[in-house]
């Protein structure tokens, strides 16, 4: 009966949408909610513009991660380590599992606080629930199964597009200051647009491409890297362009609506400070309704859902690449211990933290401090692979995807320098 389940669910039509889509969506954790609610509660529609801004920069790094995991056949870290010094990745991989154990820990407490919301039950149950459960997925349920669980709840998205036909827009208003911003460039400004690009182009992200696309080679019979069988490669590289810019722009127009809904609603409600993203949907229900809250408040127990389980499984491939460990979803537990420790490991004290005296918010920052701090320099370092023509042969990437990817480092290196600026 299980078999059969899943034999139909993969026969859908998301079952031919690649790693892109899946990665767009877990851009929009329940922490990057927070963060794009906080924008337009705090300045209405004037953060509107930096979507647009970030859509090319996103896509073209991510881009650049799925080139490297499919033409190479190894992961982000797995070239990492056979191109620069021991220090680079070892550097990397301990910021990485840093950050993301804290990104975890605020994005199941938002979930925890949201599922108390909807059904009152106790946040700390409904949390550890949602830690047991996406943990138990990943551990027991290979990843030609589970991947395709996780293609359906990126339908979740959806819900905040949703959101927008139970308020009022002014779309004149809202073209206008998506090309024509108003507000006063100060440092309150400064750490909204940080924290914008922050959440939008995340380092865990970009080990996660690079491994996904090593994990569907890995699921295809006879298939391999594309530097040892160049025949597949037109094919499989324009897949890679459509399905990673598509997934960037659900993402990139998915954040734009729920910077649109917050600013429309609880800016114009005098309400301009959300900490988390189930604050954002509790405003909602007095300002828009039942019907408002809901979808905003499923949106985030979806995208939480895929969220979860992207931070944990990137930090493994990691940390398992590095240390030249088994590495995968497809693998059962009993042949890859060591990356499904990780995972275990990561996701758990993200639990922990939720009965410490840290505060869910508190690991947010310095979450955000940390991708900040190892998301240029690593930026650097991928674009640095993908020219590569002794990592990546024939196949390396083109002029423009390079020079958008000097510019998103050039972004986000101001947004860093910016960070770091005193208040």
């Amino acid at each position: 009966m299980f078999n059969f389940f899943w034999d139909r669910l993969k026969e859908h039509p998301l079952s031919k949408v690649g790693p892109g889509l899946i990665t767009g969506v877990a851009d929009d954790d329940p922490s990057g909610i927070a963060t794009y609610s906080q924008a337009g509660a705090q300045f209405g529609l004037n953060m509107l513009w930096t979507m647009p801004l970030a859509f090319p920069l996103m896509a073209a790094i991510q881009s650049m991660c799925a080139q490297i995991g499919r033409v190479t056949g190894k992961g982000l870290a797995a070239n990492i380590k056979t191109s620069f010094p021991p220090f680079v990745l070892q550097s990397v991989v301990f910021l990485l599992l840093l950050a993301n154990t804290l990104n975890i820990a605020a994005d199941v407490a938002a979930m925890g606080e949201v599922a108390e919301l909807i059904t009152g039950f106790n946040r700390h149950i409904m949390t550890a629930l949602f830690v047991f459960g996406t943990l138990i997925l990943q551990v027991f349920v290979p990843y030609h199964r589970y991947v395709n669980f996780l293609k359906w709840l990126t339908i979740s998205l959806l819900a905040y597009a949703a959101v927008l036909f139970t308020v009022h827009v002014p779309w004149g208003e809202v073209m206008q200051r998506t090309v024509w911003p108003t507000f006063t460039v100060n440092a309150d400004a400064g750490a909204v647009v940080v924290g914008i690009f922050g959440t939008t182009i995340s380092p865990y992200l970009f080990f996660w491409q690079a491994s996904e696309e090593v994990e569907d080679m890995r699921s295809k019979p006879g298939a391999v890297s594309l530097v040892s069988n160049a025949s597949l490669a037109g094919k499989e590289l324009r897949r890679i362009r459509w399905d990673t810019w598509s997934g960037m722009l659900y993402s990139d127009v998915t954040a734009f609506f729920i910077i649109l809904a917050t600013g429309v609603t609880l800016n114009v409600s005098g309400i301009t400070d959300i900490t988390t993203a189930a604050q954002a949907a509790g405003a909602l229900r007095p300002l828009a309704g039942d019907l408002a809250f809901i979808l905003f408040a499923v949106g985030i127990l979806g995208v939480g859902l895929i969220g979860v389980p992207v931070l944990a499984s990137s930090g493994a491939y990691a940390f398992s690449e590095a240390m030249g460990w088994n590495s995968g979803l497809e693998f059962k537990a009993n042949d890859a211990k060591g990356f499904y420790s990780i995972i275990a490991i990561s996701v758990l004290l993200g639990l922990v933290i939720q009965y410490s005296p840290i505060s869910p918010m508190k690991a947010l920052f310095w979450s955000a401090v940390i991708n900040g701090v190892i998301a240029v320099p690593l930026m650097v370092v991928i674009i640095l692979l993908v020219s590569k023509k002794s990592v990546m042969g024939k196949f390396t990437a083109s002029r423009p995807i390079i020079l958008l990817g000097w510019v998103a480092v050039a972004v986000m290196g101001a947004a860093a320098v910016l960070m770091f600026l005193p208040g």
